[in-house]
């Protein structure tokens, strides 16, 4: 079991910068790509980025794509966010999956919350 815990959340005037971080614990020699979802309330979970094993490949999603960088160092990976939209307020999740399959372990989230 890979144990994931999320941190860097908090308030944030728009137009601002937040780094989110998630450190991935425990059987971590099971883990593949590492990314970042979010969801805001009455919405559905987004895809936000997503960083391969050896983080050489990274993919966005449409709404963040110039604005988040997504970074890896071993089993920790970072979102890097900057000029911030009150539409990006959610709680984000970092999510792991093995080699070859989809994401399927999850953090706790951390919640992100932009001011207009």
């Amino acid at each position: 079991q890979v144990q994931l815990v999320e941190s860097g959340g908090g308030l944030v005037q728009a137009g601002g910068s937040l780094r989110l971080s998630c450190v991935a614990s425990g059987r971590t020699l099971n883990v593949g790509a590492m990314g970042w979802f979010r969801q805001a309330p009455g919405k559905e979970r987004e895809f936000v980025a997503g960083i391969s094993y050896r983080g050489t490949s990274t993919n966005y999603g449409d709404s963040v794509k110039g604005r988040f960088t997504i970074s890896r160092v071993q089993n920790t990976v970072y979102l890097q966010m900057n000029s911030l939209k009150p539409e990006d307020a959610a709680i984000y999740y970092c999510a792991t999956a093995t080699p070859g399959n989809k994401y399927d372990n999850w953090g706790q989230g951390t919640q992100v919350t932009v001011s207009s």
